[in-house]
């Protein structure tokens, strides 16, 4: 099982990115999922959380810039990032829990992280 995140890049203050997270392997089913991300110097947050039936939470730093989706049917999680600040400069991380086929445990994977920058 992997997750390979993407999307990431350099845009002005106030612009837009769309960050794409895809699961893929020998998969049963993906539960939770999440977006983290890590600024230099500075420990990893949690951005936002998307349950399977689309329940969702956010930092209250994020909260009406940032909304988090996903599509189960391509096991894909998605951030729309909008109004970024450069405090928003980071790399980010998704992170999602699952079931693989032929067990009843749920194993917590992470993406490899793609970075954002955001410039003033």
């Amino acid at each position: 099982v992997q997750l390979q995140a993407s999307g990431g890049g350099l845009v002005q203050a106030g612009g837009s990115l769309r960050l794409s997270c895809a699961a893929s392997g020998s998969i049963f089913s993906v539960n939770d999922m999440a977006w983290y991300r890590q600024a230099p110097g500075k420990q990893r947050e949690l951005v936002a959380t998307i349950t399977s039936g689309g329940n969702t939470n956010y930092a209250e730093s994020v909260k009406g810039r940032l909304t988090i989706s996903r599509d189960n049917a391509k096991n894909t999680m998605y951030l729309q990032m909008n109004s970024l600040k450069p405090e928003d400069t980071a790399v980010y991380y998704c992170n999602a829990r699952i079931r693989r086929f032929q067990t009843s445990a749920q194993y917590t994977y992470w993406g490899q992280g793609t970075q954002v920058t955001v410039s003033s």
